[in-house]
């Protein structure tokens, strides 16, 4: 016999429910006997939260988990029997809030990673509480995000009108615009007849471009081979020139060129493409023009940084994330499509089980899944409302506008630094920089950073993240945090001049 049933009686549904003195079957819920203290429980994980929050400057950035504790996560049994509330929160309190990846923390650089707001903690409580189907229906929930998109439209410069969708990130707000882009250029109704015998669709972005773009790219259905990259300058944007001979040499070899993705603020150096002439190039060519945002689209909210991501509001969809610049809790992402009728027809389908009725729960129709290809949503518009809310969009641009200065600011540190050279210009928000040693060819270089990375991620000072450059290893620090003042940029660098002498020294070669 299972040794879950031991005691419990014969059959498995003698372990699925209890009965009263009378042999009545008791009915079960998830909700507590006692509220109280359920209440006493929540309020004290508000104030863990609330205390990891304030004092995280004083905790180290990053720390490996424990091999105790990785044992216990990794080896644990299936838990059939319930140990309870508190006794789990005591297991999250000792196994899981001592060794995050460190986002939350001031001198963490890595990536591009959101910081988190306190608000928007409370907020994702709030939409768990709730805990609305988030396809569309008529209720209060799917008016927040109606609301909530036509303000990030109108930030945008979108025009009134546009639609768009709330996502998991930016990958995905990137897979669904393009996906919007294939159905409005193919030539042919590609929902219907697919892409089998049709000409080879092409879409076009730059060396600089995200990854998703492969991954998106191969879900399509286009496959690797109807991506074709082109160069970048020497400020590390799309040549336009070269993907104007590209489009002509696809259009020649029979191809069918649709769409091209320009990004605002690239993953390696935080670089903006020439958006404006991109959008010329589509214009003229009858192509759909997409921009990856994912961080830095939100410099267009700031009239000063604006002109850095100039013709962005040209786009035919836009994709960016709120969990990145925006410092919003994972996850939030955005898309935007200029054109709602296109967006809807892209992805809407009907089903019985959806009808849509005049009356009742779901005369709001579904709109959501309507957009995209998740029928099942959360309440993510929530912590965007209340944040946009509550802090005021103005702040958001403050904090944006600080994140700029403090890239030049460390920028201006690393060129004071003899032992340190920049690796690219800091075009908004993005430093890419090396330790540098007499004696050592490029690929002791290389050898020498990865380990000074690696020294200073381990020590807990501070967790920057890293790239490659024209064949060039570079330490990177994606500056996307609320929380990280200048002395924290002057710590890093000195830590990496610090580990930089060290590894030099074991490698035998001149400080």
């Amino acid at each position: 016999m299972d040794e879950r049933l031991q005691g419990q009686g014969e059959h498995p549904s003698d372990a699925m429910c209890e009965t009263d003195i009378t042999g009545n079957e008791q009915e079960l819920t998830f909700d507590p006997e006692d509220w109280d203290g359920l209440r006493r429980l929540g309020h004290r994980m508000l104030d863990v939260m609330f205390d990891s929050m304030e004092g995280v400057r004083e905790q180290p950035v990053w720390r490996s988990v424990p091999a105790g504790v990785r044992a216990s996560l990794e080896g644990e049994a299936v838990p059939y029997a319930g140990q309870g509330a508190e006794a789990v929160f005591e297991d999250f309190v000792e196994q899981v809030l001592p060794y995050p990846m460190g986002n939350a923390h001031p001198r963490y650089f890595g990536w591009v990673k959101g910081t988190g707001t306190p608000l928007g903690m409370l907020a994702d409580m709030l939409a768990s509480g709730l805990n609305p189907q988030m396809a569309g229906f008529d209720q209060a929930p799917r008016l927040v995000e109606e609301q909530t998109l036509r303000w990030l439209a109108e930030l945008m410069g979108f025009p009134a009108g546009a639609s768009g969708l709330l996502t998991s990130g930016g990958s995905m707000a990137n897979l669904l615009g393009l996906n919007v882009g294939r159905f409005a250029k193919a030539g042919f109704d590609v929902r219907a007849e697919g892409l089998a015998g049709a000409a080879r669709l092409r879409v076009y972005c730059s060396a600089e471009t995200h990854s998703w773009v492969g991954k998106a790219a191969e879900l399509l259905g286009l496959g690797r081979a109807g991506m074709r990259v082109i160069g970048v300058d020497a400020e590390y944007r799309l040549r336009v020139d070269e993907l104007q001979r590209a489009i002509a040499e696809d259009r020649a070899a029979g191809l069918r060129p649709f769409c091209v993705v320009g990004t605002a603020g690239t993953v390696n150096t935080g670089a903006t493409d020439d958006l404006e002439a991109l959008a010329a190039v589509c214009r003229s060519e009858g192509l759909w023009f997409h921009v990856d945002g994912a961080f830095g689209a939100l410099a267009y909210w700031s009239e000063e940084l604006r002109v850095r991501v100039r013709g962005l509001e040209l786009a035919d969809s836009v994709a960016f994330d709120l969990h990145k610049w925006g410092s919003l809790p994972f996850e939030v992402g955005c898309v935007l499509v200029r054109d709602a009728a296109v967006h809807r027809a892209a992805f809407a389908s009907t089903a019985s089980y959806l009808a849509v009725l005049d009356r009742g729960p779901v005369a709001g129709g579904m709109v959501f899944a309507d957009r995209g290809i998740e029928l099942t949503r959360g309440f993510k518009a929530l912590k965007v409302w209340m944040s946009l809310k509550a802090h005021g969009v103005d702040l958001f641009r403050r904090l944006v506008e600080q994140n700029v200065r403090q890239a030049e600011y460390l920028g201006a540190l690393i060129g004071a630094e003899e032992a340190l050279e920049l690796m690219a210009p800091v075009a908004l928000n993005v430093v890419c920089f090396r330790y540098v040693a007499a004696g050592l060819d490029e690929a002791g270089l290389n050898e020498l950073n990865t380990e000074v990375l690696l020294r200073v991620q381990e020590s807990g000072v501070a967790v920057p993240s890293s790239t490659v450059l024209q064949g060039r290893f570079a330490i990177r620090a994606a500056l996307v945090n609320h929380r990280s003042r200048r002395e924290d940029y002057a710590i890093l660098v000195r830590a990496v001049v610090d580990a930089g002498r060290a590894v030099a020294a074991e490698m035998m070669v001149p400080a």
